[in-house]
């Protein structure tokens, strides 16, 4: 396992669901959130102070697997990414079912999903990170599509 800090990102709409692990790659955790309009200037800030060996940004899927119809706009922002920040390693992976394992996880542990949205989001971004992290582990080196 590569020693290294990874992000993950949960784009949405109104909000971006952020993640980090660890520098050994072991452990992913709940970062932040940010407004879904701020997230240019949010990730140049996390960029000047963290150097992460990947981000990996959520690609929604159907359940047969195939792009579902956010997954258009989700590739074109994180194209946009790309072309912005261009030294950065940016893969696409799945993220089906991270925010419905993400709402189970934070209701089994007594909060109001209904209420703390912003939860959900950043939860969604480290279930997706976590996997991200474990696949690794398994394979031997990072998973998803590179842009």
């Amino acid at each position: 396992m590569r020693n290294g800090i990874r992000f993950a990102l949960d784009l949405g709409a109104v909000r971006i669901g952020v993640a980090k692990s660890d520098p050994s790659g072991i452990l992913a955790s709940p970062f932040t959130v940010w407004p879904a309009d701020s997230l240019m200037v949010e990730l140049k800030k996390l960029l000047d102070e963290y150097t992460p060996l990947e981000i990996y940004i959520g690609l929604p899927k159907d359940l047969r697997g195939q792009d579902a119809i956010a997954a258009t706009a989700v590739r074109s922002q994180a194209t946009l990414l790309k072309q912005h920040f261009s030294d950065v390693n940016f893969l696409l992976v799945d993220e089906r079912m991270t925010t419905a394992e993400a709402r189970k996880q934070l209701q089994q542990a007594g909060y109001n999903t209904k209420t703390d949205r912003q939860l959900i989001d950043a939860a969604a971004a480290t279930v997706l990170l976590q996997a991200a992290l474990e696949a690794e582990r398994i394979q031997g080196e990072p998973r998803g599509e590179v842009l």
